[in-house]
């Protein structure tokens, strides 16, 4: 089955030793497998996996992993700065049960058109798996446009699927350019959910904080109803907003509000990370009283 729906990428929890707290880990896949997520994401932007090492990127993935005892596809993000590491990541993905992967371009670079399409293509014709590269112009110094995407697909057919980081007009662009031959999610947190599964997204990757209501929304639209999928998208968009205005606001706060969801105690950050303020931890307590706890064993 074609990757599709909701799939919440997974915060990275530590504790107050600075370590990663495998109990909080564990838990929100927990509440992402009982809360009807279509998936789980892991090491992405939302999972702070630039300060994390290569070993606690393989424990994350291995609680991730567990937990999810294959109750759900995994997508897993690679963040490497050359082939030879992005194919070992690759593998070690693989060995974890990652369903798909999601590439991102060398950090620390800035690559020319061809180089990208050489970088992802030389490590989708090897990874095994399906592979989508996260193309974020918002958030990543390096991005193909739409012709590159389209060269990239042809030139390497396991390209399949585009983490497409941007509004719902330019989805509808790349959507509309790509014909049925790319499979194209969008994140930003929920930003716009409606519009792009209306312009043809097969899902979304936002984070834990709001992933259950994404979901309802997602699946009313694609049963047909649109008045339900409308209301509850208009009752969440003020978080969304308040939280999406950069990837460190919405660390700071999205992670927050996934911790009183989820029953942890304080989240204790690593650095660098934004602190939270007075009056956003107040706008984020008004935007989200509504969103209940989630039901999830808090073992």
């Amino acid at each position: 089955m074609k990757p599709h729906g909701i799939y919440p990428m997974m915060f990275a929890f530590f504790g107050r030793d600075g370590k990663l707290d495998e109990g909080a880990m564990r838990r929100q896949v927990r509440a992402a497998v009982t809360g009807g997520a279509h998936g789980i994401a892991a090491l992405g932007l939302g999972s702070e996996v630039a300060k994390l090492s290569t070993r606690e990127r393989d424990d994350f993935l291995g609680w991730v992993s567990d937990e999810l005892a294959g109750r759900l596809p995994l997508a897993v993000t690679i963040v490497e700065p050359d082939v030879p590491h992005a194919l070992a990541a690759a593998r070690r993905a693989r060995n974890f049960g990652a369903a798909w992967l999601v590439l991102q371009p060398p950090p620390g670079r800035v690559l020319k058109q061809e180089e990208q399409i050489a970088f992802y293509g030389a490590v989708a014709d090897s990874a095994g798996l399906p592979v989508a590269i996260q193309n974020a112009p918002e958030y990543l110094p390096t991005f193909l446009d739409t012709d590159g995407i389209l060269q990239l697909h042809r030139q390497h057919p396991n390209v399949s699927i585009i983490k497409a980081e941007g509004s719902a007009l330019y989805v509808s662009r790349l959507i509309e350019a790509a014909g049925q031959g790319l499979s194209v999610f969008n994140g930003r947190g929920g930003l716009e959910l409606v519009d792009n599964l209306r312009a043809g997204c097969v899902g979304m990757i936002p984070g834990m904080d709001s992933f259950d209501v994404q979901v309802r929304i997602h699946d009313a639209l694609r049963a047909g109803d649109d008045a339900t999928a409308d209301r509850l998208y208009a009752q969440l968009l003020p978080h969304v907003v308040f939280m999406m205005q950069n990837i460190t606001t919405f660390l700071c706060y999205g992670k927050r509000v996934a911790a009183r969801r989820l029953g942890l105690g304080p989240v204790h950050d690593r650095a660098p990370a934004l602190m939270p303020e007075a009056f956003g931890l107040a706008a984020m307590a008004r935007h989200t009283a509504w969103m209940p706890d989630y039901p999830v064993d808090k073992s």
